[in-house]
Order: C-alpha cells, then sequence, then structure tokens
C-alpha cells in the first residue's frame, strides 16, 4: 500500500517492529496525530481463536471508562412506554411502526446505534437484511436487546461500545480521541484489554493475544507489547 509524504515522515522516527509499553505507544500515537482534525485512537487486537467456531466466539460490549469522544446517535424502536423512557433517557430517534417503516421503506440510517426491548424483536427482525450487513441489528449480546431501555441508552450515550471479531479474528475498538490526556487513552485501553482478556473462550488454546495495534486515523500503527497483557 502506497502511504503520502506526511505519513512516510511520521513512521522515520520509530521502529515499527518495535513493540511499545502501553503508556509509551499512547504518547507516540498522540505525536503521529497531527492532522487537521480531532483523530479517532484505535486499538486493534489478534486473538489466537478462529471466528468460524461458535465456541471461540469473542463478542459483548463495555462501558469505557473516559467514554469515546464521539457523538452517538441513538435510534429504539418500542411501545408508547418504552419510547417515553427512551426519550427522557436522551436518545435522538424513538417510535414504533413508523421508525420501522422509515428504515425499511427510506433506507434512513441516521444513527449510530438501535436499541430496543425483546418483545419488540418481532417486528425489528423485519429489518435484518437492512441493519444486519451493516452492523446495526439490535443484539442480546453486545446490550442493544433489553429491557432496561433507559440504562441501555445512558450508558451507549456515555461510551458503551460493542466489541466482535471479525474475519480475520481482529477485534476493532475506538478507544479516545486525540485531544484526550495520555492517562484517559491509557485508562480506555487497559479497560479494553481487561475486557477482552476476561471474555477469552475456554475453547480458546495457545496464546491469545497474537498482536496489539494503537493507531490514530490518519497516522501509523504502534505496536503494543503483549507480554504484559
Amino acid at each position: 500500500m502506497k502511504h503520502g509524504k506526511r505519513y512516510n515522515n511520521l513512521v522515520k522516527d520509530y521502529d515499527k517492529k518495535q513493540p511499545y509499553d502501553i503508556e509509551e505507544a499512547v504518547v507516540k500515537v498522540k505525536e503521529n496525530a497531527n492532522a487537521k482534525f480531532d483523530e479517532s485512537i484505535e486499538l486493534h487486537l489478534k486473538l489466537g481463536v478462529d471466528s468460524r467456531h461458535a465456541d471461540q466466539q469473542v463478542r459483548g460490549a463495555m462501558v469505557l471508562p473516559n467514554g469515546t469522544g464521539k457523538e452517538v446517535k441513538v435510534a429504539v424502536i418500542g411501545n408508547s412506554d418504552q419510547i417515553k423512557e427512551a426519550e427522557e433517557a436522551g436518545a435522538d430517534f424513538v417510535g414504533e411502526d413508523d421508525l420501522i417503516e422509515r428504515i425499511q421503506k427510506d433506507n434512513w440510517l441516521g444513527f449510530d446505534v438501535l436499541i430496543t426491548a425483546p418483545n419488540m424483536m418481532g417486528k425489528v427482525g423485519r429489518l435484518g437484511r437492512i441493519l444486519g450487513p451493516r452492523g446495526l441489528m439490535p443484539n442480546p449480546k453486545s446490550g442493544t436487546v433489553t429491557p432496561n431501555i433507559a440504562d441501555a441508552v445512558k450508558e451507549t450515550k456515555a461510551g458503551k461500545v460493542e466489541y466482535r471479531l471479525d474475519k480475520t479474528n481482529i477485534i476493532h475498538m475506538l478507544v479516545g480521541k486525540a485531544s484526550f490526556d495520555n492517562n484517559k487513552i491509557q485508562e480506555n485501553v487497559e479497560a479494553v484489554i481487561d475486557t477482552i482478556k476476561r471474555a477469552k473462550p475456554a475453547a480458546a488454546k495457545g496464546q491469545y493475544f497474537k498482536s496489539a495495534t494503537l493507531t490514530s486515523t490518519m497516522g501509523p500503527g504502534i505496536k503494543l507489547n503483549t507480554a504484559h497483557f
């Protein structure tokens, strides 16, 4: 892959093969995040599991200690009581059949997270072909299908993030913004690693954390020392 002059200048300052402790990596990533906008900071974890097997899946949700720095648009599909609860909790979009129809007929996807209650899944399930490929389908494992609508909305707004393996057994997580203090990014990274560690499947054998990389939107990846995980 061909990179620009800015990127190439950044990678001159460090050994790409050298693993860094989290604290050092955060400093390096922030130094490299010098674009004209507030770059996102992402953590990429390659795990020693096989996502093709159901007993080796790693999936769930967590609330980052310091949030993501990103404004999250939350939609809720529910009955009248659930809609009221969602509005009071700060949901951006609420509705029942009207919201389902808007998504279905207009292909409207102006939200980042869709939350619903178990009793609504019969209706929401009709949206699977639209929401599924985009990773927006509500799921109990991610906490987006729950009877506690208000709590789910508040947690999502506060920085709740979903984690799941991709086809290459990598988990990609947003852990903050370049404008965050170093310690806030570090706390978020450590919280993610601890959560993924506790989510290790019983069927997983051998080295669990194969590799870990911290990067900004426009910067090169910094390898983390997984021996300390």
